[in-house]
């Protein structure tokens, strides 16, 4: 299975569909291949002159990649500027995630972008991370409560505006928890891995189209950790420097046992 099968919902009634998806190292589902399922099934709905400007997930179980995933949508209102969805993605066990997603018809005419890209290393000249078959990863930076790397989607080019946010949806969920983790961490002055962290919720504010199949720079830092809970908020930058989105999430601690 690549990402664009992935991201390919089977219809099973009006606003209904269903999808599946890999095991992962850890076991479980991936968060954000939920919140990208989701967004996907939401935009099924909608007119395609409306594209999505923000989403705010709520993770409510683990998922089992054992079971497929159905994704039922509400149509809370279609208005002239705006669409407003609601998505409950569930299994046989109950829901595990709860989404909302706003889409706006039109773009900004013009945007000022306040915040800057930081400096950083080409993908190309540093190692690989990734931790499966869907996402590369090229690290730069894993300590003090910031998290810094390139992240990219693979098979996830298209000419669908969908998949592309879609893709950025999915890569916004790896970087959150280590963020919070190392700041807790710090603040431990420990070395090593001595806590693990859980998505609890997730949004995210689209400020430009996404670029299809390319490296995005996510950034992310942590505002504060009171454990058990912390936030992190990310930025995405695409090659150029250009603002494609701001996260938000809020991650559950919980320590390892024995550091490992």
């Amino acid at each position: 299975m690549n990402f664009k099968e992935m991201m390919h919902l089977d219809r099973r009634g009006p606003d209904s569909y269903v999808g599946e998806g890999p095991s992962y190292p850890w076991g479980g589902l991936f968060g954000g291949q939920i919140v990208a399922q989701s967004l996907v099934a939401a935009a099924a709905t909608v007119d395609p002159r409306y594209v999505v400007h923000s989403l705010h997930a709520y993770f409510i179980r683990r998922g089992d990649a054992s079971q497929p995933i159905r994704f039922d949508v509400d149509r809370l209102r279609d208005g002239r500027s705006f669409v407003t969805r609601a998505v409950v993605a569930s299994q046989s066990g109950g829901a595990i995630l709860n989404m909302s997603a706003s889409f706006q018809m039109g773009q900004a005419e013009r945007y000022l972008q306040t915040h800057p890209m930081p400096e950083a290393a080409p993908p190309e000249d540093l190692p690989e991370s990734g931790w499966g078959s869907m996402l590369e990863r090229r690290m730069l930076r894993d300590d003090n409560g910031r998290t810094t790397a390139w992240l990219r989607a693979r098979d996830s080019d298209g000419d669908s505006w969908v998949l592309s946010a879609a893709a950025l949806a999915f890569l916004s969920d790896d970087l959150a928890t280590d963020s919070v983790r190392s700041a807790q961490q710090t603040g431990d002055g420990v070395s090593g891995r001595h806590w693990s962290g859980t998505s609890l919720d997730h949004a995210i504010w689209f400020h430009h189209r996404v670029p299809d199949g390319e490296w995005q720079l996510h950034d992310f830092r942590c505002e504060g950790v009171g454990v058990p809970r912390g936030l992190a908020t990310g930025h995405v930058f695409d090659r150029h420097g250009t603002h494609l989105a701001t996260v938000s999430q809020e991650v559950l601690l919980r320590p390892i046992k024995d550091g490992v």
